[in-house]
Parts: C-alpha cells; sequence; structure tokens
C-alpha cells in the first residue's frame, strides 16, 4: 500500500469541495433571508446542521475507538463542528510525508516506518472518505431535492440556487467516486480501482442514477409533499430491514452501531451499496428493478395528474430527463459490472468478528462496499 502524490492531489481538492459546498450553502441561505424567504433558509440550515452533527458524531467515536486515550481537544474541535478539518489536518500531515518525503531505501527499519507513515496515511483517507459519504446522502442530495423544488415551484430563481445545485452535484459524484478508490487502497486483499475507464464508467453510473431518483423525488414533492414523505419513510424502513438483515458489526459501542445501521438506510434510500463486501447480483437486481418499477409509477402519476403540475417550469423536460438518466444509468451500471468490477472478495469473515492481530485492517473491511 502506497500513499501517493495522486491521492495528496485527491485530499486537497476534497477539502476544496468540501468547503465550496459548505460555502454555496451559507450564501444561498443567506439570500433566503434576505428575500424574507423564512422557510427555505430554515430548512437550508437544518440541513447543513443537522448533517454536521452527524459527521462530529461518528468521527469523535472513531477517533475515540482508534485511541485509548482520552482526547479533550479533539473534542473541543468536533464540539466546534471541525471534525472533518481536523482529520484533514492529520491526513495531509501525515500524507505530505508518505508522498513527497518517503525513499526507498535497503534498511528494514527504514522501510517499516515507511510503511506504518504509509498506512496511517491511507487509513486516514478512508476515514475521511467515509465521512465524506455519509456527508453526500445526509446534506448535498437532500439540498439538491430541496433546491431544485423550490427552482421548479417557484418563478423567482437566483443564481446561487444555480451555483448550490452545482456545487451539491459536483460534491455527490466525486465523493462516491473518492470513497471507492479511497477503501479499495485501505483493503490489501480488494482490487485497486486504479484504471481511468473504470472511474469513469462508475462516476457515470453513479451521476445518471443519482440524477434519475432526485428528480423522481421532486416530481412525487409537487405532486404530494405528503406522499413524497410516506414513499421516503416506505424505502427507508425497507433499507434499514435489510440493514438489520447483514447484522453489521461495524462499531464497537451499541449507540454507534445504532447510528450507523440508520445511516446506512439513508444512503441506500438514493443509491446502493453493498453492506458486508460479499456478492452484489442478486441484491442489485433487486434494488434497480424496485427503482425502475417505483420510477415509472412516478412518471405514469405526473402523466395522469398533469393539473397538479400548473406553474411548475419545464415539468416535460424534467421527465424526460429522468428517464433518459435512468436508462442511461443502467447501462453504465452493466458496463461498469461486466468489464471494471473486481472479482475478488474480501477474505475475512465479517461476519464473525474480526481477528486480534487483524483488528485494524478488519475495521476497514466493515465498510460500505460497492
Amino acid at each position: 500500500m502506497r500513499f501517493t502524490k495522486e491521492n495528496f492531489a485527491m485530499l486537497i481538492l476534497g477539502i476544496v469541495t468540501y468547503i465550496a459546498d459548505i460555502g454555496a450553502d451559507i450564501w444561498v441561505a443567506r439570500n433566503y433571508f434576505c428575500k424574507e424567504m423564512y422557510l427555505w433558509c430554515s430548512l437550508t440550515w437544518l440541513i447543513v446542521l443537522l448533517s454536521s452533527f452527524v459527521i462530529q458524531f461518528f468521527s469523535y467515536t472513531w477517533f475515540k475507538e482508534d485511541n485509548d486515550v482520552k482526547l479533550g481537544w479533539i473534542c473541543l474541535l468536533h464540539s466546534f463542528h471541525g471534525g472533518i478539518l481536523t482529520r484533514y489536518w492529520f491526513a495531509l500531515k501525515c500524507g505530505y510525508q508518505a508522498a513527497f518525503k518517503q525513499i526507498s531505501s535497503d534498511n528494514q527499519l527504514i522501510d517499516d516506518l515507511s510503511n506504518i507513515v504509509n498506512k496511517i496515511a491511507i487509513d486516514a483517507m478512508a476515514d475521511i472518505s467515509m465521512l465524506r459519504l455519509f456527508k453526500t446522502f445526509l446534506e448535498s442530495t437532500p439540498q439538491l431535492i430541496l433546491q431544485i423544488y423550490i427552482l421548479m415551484t417557484s418563478s423567482d430563481s437566483a443564481f446561487s440556487q444555480y451555483i448550490s445545485i452545482v456545487v451539491s452535484f459536483s460534491s455527490v459524484t466525486c465523493s462516491t467516486v473518492d470513497y471507492q478508490i479511497s477503501l479499495r487502497k485501505s483493503l490489501p486483499d480488494k482490487t485497486k480501482f486504479t484504471r481511468l475507464s473504470s472511474k469513469i464508467t462508475y462516476l457515470l453510473y453513479k451521476l445518471f442514477t443519482l440524477t434519475s431518483w432526485i428528480l423522481s423525488i421532486v416530481l412525487v414533492m409537487i405532486l404530494s409533499t405528503k406522499g413524497a414523505f410516506v414513499l421516503i419513510a416506505l424505502l427507508w424502513l425497507g433499507s434499514i430491514w435489510w440493514t438489520l438483515k447483514q447484522h453489521t458489526e461495524f462499531c464497537k459501542s451499541t449507540t454507534a452501531e445504532v447510528a450507523y445501521r440508520t445511516m446506512v438506510g439513508i444512503i441506500l434510500l438514493f443509491t446502493f451499496f453493498n453492506i458486508k463486501g460479499e456478492k452484489t447480483k442478486v441484491p442489485l437486481s433487486v434494488y434497480y428493478g424496485i427503482r425502475v418499477l417505483t420510477t415509472s409509477a412516478i412518471l405514469c402519476a405526473c402523466m395522469f395528474w398533469k393539473s397538479s403540475f400548473n406553474g411548475t417550469n419545464n415539468l416535460l423536460y424534467v421527465m424526460w430527463t429522468v428517464a433518459l438518466t435512468l436508462v442511461l444509468g443502467i447501462c453504465f451500471l452493466l458496463v461498469y459490472y461486466k468489464f471494471f468490477h473486481p472479482s475478488n472478495q474480501c477474505t475475512q469473515d465479517v461476519v464473525d468478528g474480526p481477528e486480534p492481530e487483524r483488528e485494524e485492517m478488519c475495521r476497514r473491511s466493515k465498510f460500505l462496499m460497492q
């Protein structure tokens, strides 16, 4: 396992997109406040703050699990919502040393130290990518749904709304790809995500399927807000049931594990991830089969109740976009799993728990996998 200059550059890009995402949300919330649109301002801030609280919880919990000492100053930084930035600081510090300062040597001691530094940097990158993934589906995706809904139901639009949508879409797609790259790098028995063609195919598969589903939820919200909440609640309960059925053992404490399973349920609302790193053919087929049926039903409902969309901007364009992106997403999914998905499976039995001498590696093996 080597932490490369490319990985270091990805860390820098991650910081930039993270700050840009927060900045765009603050900008659009401020504009809503200035226009006395207090409901939209409150909802925008609520999504940001809820996401941040959850991220701080997981970040601090992992710090405690990885360090058997009191972390007073770490707790203080997390109290001020600086969890991810704190982790970025650690990752950049170790990553710079691993990528730019390490040299090959015949000295066994130097090589051992080099391997330790590389492992610390890679593990730090894996934790950050996991937290960014959580943020994506707790904050960026709901923000996308909210901002697109406001644009479609309002005759007044602002430049900040478009910026927020573009930044959120970029954050969603980049974080899912970055997560896969860093996860595979942190697990020695997984095929690495190195080919550019596989990264592009995976990115397009996620981008198109997520776009289709986000726009579908927006259409349901326009038809009936209550109906949208019922649909999301039913799908979330189904996701939670599937997560409980997998008997995940990611966190050491019961509270953290419950929060983790809840978070997995939210992620599964929007996109497919294999919870235990096992074979995916049947779960994947069922998941996207349900997605196709649900999206088709939503489009049929929109055609039947067109009158409910009076005053809504560009309904037909949105419906065509939903259908087209779903088809493209499924096509890229099939291409990815046919030609690029690794056939290697994790050799560690995550259900039986980690072996004592491989605890750290096995903690990584319990991450969500694609």
